[in-house]
């Protein structure tokens, strides 16, 4: 199968025959062999009775529907799991990505070898104020601390070779992330292509204003992970080391002065020394038995279900 469309939504039934039209009607026009995977996020329209309704008229869709809304990242891991094609393609249900982008992120995968190529909304038809200007300071602390170099890290609309989606693991809100993880797992080649970004044309957005919170906030774990994810000792330990060893020099200081040089001064409890001394050390030693913790949890944890599916097509 040449590509596996996957599209998470909440309440979008307007959009939803409109895009499989389009969908369908650029698959024909190259040839593709193709699925539609829609993933209902826990709707509360009819957009799932759509779902059902256009998959009877089409074989290539398939639908997954979660009992409740557990968020675009569960939604996506899904979606891959399920995902056969060998180029998997992610777009957003509103219509304000363009199916005819499609033809273009598949050659720029087989023919370009990238292994993930990431759309860029260079002109975008949202609200400057609440949405652009949040958006490319978003992009910019991003690629500063991701090392990541794209413009438009929140666009729905990439595509990936089947084996990255495959060896990366989506969770929380980390879809905005989706490259950083992969560049994490090892796949270097990340490319970026201007895509045509359109106004919505039913509903309302989705997202607000504390998603750019959320999304500085993912970006400090991602940032984490990607360094210490695998060995929490090598930091924690570190500083707990480093605290540790400055509160025991404080310690030694006032241990040879009391004894040998101020034998008959203040008393050291009464020196604040002693009391950086040993609240430093007390640091230290959390710090270290934080890294340590750490290390075993990452040893024994199991992979918890972090959502239900009420029902597939």
């Amino acid at each position: 199968m040449n590509i596996s469309v996957i599209i998470p939504l909440l309440n979008e039934q307007e959009s939803l025959p409109e895009l499989t039209s389009w969908i369908e009607k650029v698959m024909s026009a190259h040839h593709f062999s193709y699925e539609v995977i829609f993933v209902d996020d826990g709707s509360s329209d009819n957009s799932w009775d759509t779902i059902q309704k256009l998959s009877k008229e089409n074989n290539n869709l398939k639908g997954i529907r979660f009992l409740r809304n557990y968020g675009k990242s569960q939604a996506l891991h899904a979606g891959f799991a399920k995902a056969q094609g060998d180029v998997i393609i992610t777009m957003d249900a509103d219509l304000q990505d363009s199916p005819d982008e499609i033809p273009e992120l598949y050659k720029m995968i087989t023919e370009g070898n990238y292994d993930l190529v990431s759309g860029w909304k260079k002109k975008r038809y949202d609200n400057t104020l609440t949405k652009n200007l949040p958006s490319k300071l978003f992009n910019a602390a991003a690629r500063k601390t991701s090392g990541v170099q794209l413009n438009d890290f929140n666009c729905g609309l990439k595509a990936y070779k089947n084996i990255v989606i495959k060896n990366i693991e989506v969770f929380g809100e980390m879809h905005r992330y989706i490259p950083v993880l992969a560049k994490n797992a090892g796949f270097k080649k990340i490319g970026e292509k201007v895509v045509q970004h359109q106004a919505r044309k039913y509903g309302e957005s989705k997202f607000g204003m504390s998603r750019f919170v959320n999304g500085f906030l993912d970006l400090i774990t991602i940032w984490f992970l990607g360094k210490f994810g695998k060995r929490p000792m090598h930091l924690f330990g570190l500083l707990g080391t480093i605290m540790f060893f400055i509160g025991f020099l404080f310690a030694f200081y006032l241990g040879v002065d009391k004894l040998f040089i101020n034998t008959n001064g203040r008393l050291i409890t009464e020196r604040p020394q002693f009391y950086i001394a040993l609240t430093t050390m007390i640091i230290g030693t959390q710090l270290f038995l934080a890294g340590f913790l750490g290390e075993i949890i990452l040893r024994t944890k199991s992979n918890e279900e972090r959502y239900k599916i009420q029902e597939t097509i």
